[in-house]
Protein backbone atom coordinates (compact mmCIF):
# COMPACT_ATOMS: atom_id res chain seq x y z
CA UNK A 1 0.00 0.00 0.00
CA UNK A 2 1.03 3.58 -0.65
CA UNK A 3 -0.28 6.42 1.49
CA UNK A 4 -0.57 10.18 1.36
CA UNK A 5 -1.84 12.63 3.95
CA UNK A 6 -3.39 16.04 3.36
CA UNK A 7 -3.69 18.79 5.96
CA UNK A 8 -6.73 20.89 5.08
CA UNK A 9 -8.22 24.10 6.51
CA UNK A 10 -11.90 24.97 6.75
CA UNK A 11 -13.11 27.95 4.74
CA UNK A 12 -13.55 31.05 6.91
CA UNK A 13 -17.10 31.55 8.15
CA UNK A 14 -18.14 27.91 7.73
CA UNK A 15 -19.22 26.10 10.89
CA UNK A 16 -17.48 22.88 11.88
CA UNK A 17 -20.74 20.97 11.33
CA UNK A 18 -21.23 22.44 7.86
CA UNK A 19 -17.57 21.79 7.02
CA UNK A 20 -17.84 18.13 7.97
CA UNK A 21 -21.20 17.73 6.27
CA UNK A 22 -19.97 19.19 2.98
CA UNK A 23 -16.78 17.14 3.03
CA UNK A 24 -18.62 13.91 3.78
CA UNK A 25 -21.65 14.34 1.51
CA UNK A 26 -20.18 16.27 -1.44
CA UNK A 27 -16.40 16.31 -1.65
CA UNK A 28 -15.49 12.77 -0.60
CA UNK A 29 -17.92 11.20 -3.12
CA UNK A 30 -16.58 13.53 -5.83
CA UNK A 31 -12.97 12.52 -5.16
CA UNK A 32 -13.93 8.84 -5.20
CA UNK A 33 -15.68 9.30 -8.55
CA UNK A 34 -12.77 11.21 -10.12
CA UNK A 35 -9.88 9.16 -8.74
CA UNK A 36 -10.64 5.44 -8.99
CA UNK A 37 -7.10 4.63 -7.83
CA UNK A 38 -8.00 5.62 -4.27
CA UNK A 39 -8.57 2.40 -2.34
CA UNK A 40 -8.86 3.93 1.13
CA UNK A 41 -10.01 7.38 2.20
CA UNK A 42 -10.24 8.55 5.81
CA UNK A 43 -10.98 12.01 7.20
CA UNK A 44 -9.85 12.90 10.73
CA UNK A 45 -11.57 16.10 11.88
CA UNK A 46 -9.73 17.86 14.69
CA UNK A 47 -11.53 18.61 17.96
CA UNK A 48 -10.40 21.71 19.81
CA UNK A 49 -11.75 20.50 23.14
CA UNK A 50 -9.37 18.21 24.94
CA UNK A 51 -6.45 18.97 22.61
CA UNK A 52 -2.97 19.02 24.05
CA UNK A 53 -0.90 21.79 22.49
CA UNK A 54 2.38 22.68 24.14
CA UNK A 55 2.48 26.28 25.35
CA UNK A 56 5.30 27.10 22.91
CA UNK A 57 3.67 25.38 19.93
CA UNK A 58 1.73 27.16 17.22
CA UNK A 59 -1.97 26.46 16.89
CA UNK A 60 -2.71 24.03 14.03
CA UNK A 61 -3.54 25.78 10.77
CA UNK A 62 -5.61 22.85 9.55
CA UNK A 63 -8.95 21.35 10.58
CA UNK A 64 -8.79 17.88 9.08
CA UNK A 65 -6.11 15.30 8.42
CA UNK A 66 -7.09 13.34 5.33
CA UNK A 67 -5.54 9.94 4.64
CA UNK A 68 -5.56 8.45 1.14
CA UNK A 69 -4.40 4.93 0.32
CA UNK A 70 -3.42 3.55 -3.07
CA UNK A 71 -2.51 0.01 -4.07
CA UNK A 72 1.06 1.15 -4.84
CA UNK A 73 3.15 4.12 -5.96
CA UNK A 74 2.10 3.57 -9.58
CA UNK A 75 -1.57 3.95 -8.59
CA UNK A 76 -0.73 7.13 -6.67
CA UNK A 77 1.16 8.50 -9.68
CA UNK A 78 -1.80 7.68 -11.95
CA UNK A 79 -4.15 9.54 -9.59
CA UNK A 80 -1.82 12.55 -9.53
CA UNK A 81 -1.79 12.54 -13.36
CA UNK A 82 -5.58 12.70 -13.27
CA UNK A 83 -5.39 15.58 -10.78
CA UNK A 84 -3.12 17.41 -13.22
CA UNK A 85 -5.70 17.11 -16.01
CA UNK A 86 -7.16 20.64 -16.37
CA UNK A 87 -10.77 19.44 -16.43
CA UNK A 88 -10.42 17.27 -13.32
CA UNK A 89 -8.25 19.85 -11.55
CA UNK A 90 -10.95 22.48 -12.14
CA UNK A 91 -13.71 20.19 -10.82
CA UNK A 92 -11.71 19.59 -7.65
CA UNK A 93 -10.81 23.28 -7.23
CA UNK A 94 -14.39 24.42 -7.79
CA UNK A 95 -15.66 21.97 -5.20
CA UNK A 96 -12.94 22.78 -2.67
CA UNK A 97 -13.83 26.47 -2.94
CA UNK A 98 -17.12 25.64 -1.19
CA UNK A 99 -15.53 24.43 2.03
CA UNK A 100 -11.72 24.76 2.10
CA UNK A 101 -9.21 27.55 2.50
CA UNK A 102 -7.02 26.22 -0.31
CA UNK A 103 -4.11 28.51 0.60
CA UNK A 104 -3.42 26.22 3.58
CA UNK A 105 -3.59 22.89 1.70
CA UNK A 106 -0.60 20.58 2.08
CA UNK A 107 -0.31 16.99 0.88
CA UNK A 108 2.51 14.60 1.71
CA UNK A 109 3.56 11.12 0.71
CA UNK A 110 4.15 9.20 3.94
CA UNK A 111 5.62 5.98 5.25
CA UNK A 112 3.18 4.51 7.74
CA UNK A 113 4.33 2.43 10.68
CA UNK A 114 1.90 0.66 13.00
CA UNK A 115 2.53 -0.65 16.48
CA UNK A 116 0.60 -3.61 17.78
CA UNK A 117 -0.06 -3.63 21.49
CA UNK A 118 -0.98 -6.70 23.45
CA UNK A 119 -2.44 -6.93 26.90
CA UNK A 120 -1.50 -9.63 29.30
Amino acid sequence: MFKSIALLKCKEGLSRADFIDYYETQHAPLICSLLPQVCGYRRNFLRAEGAFINASAAEPDYDVITELWFADKAAYDAAMLLCADPVIAQKIADDEAHFLNRAHTRMFQVDEYCSVFTTE
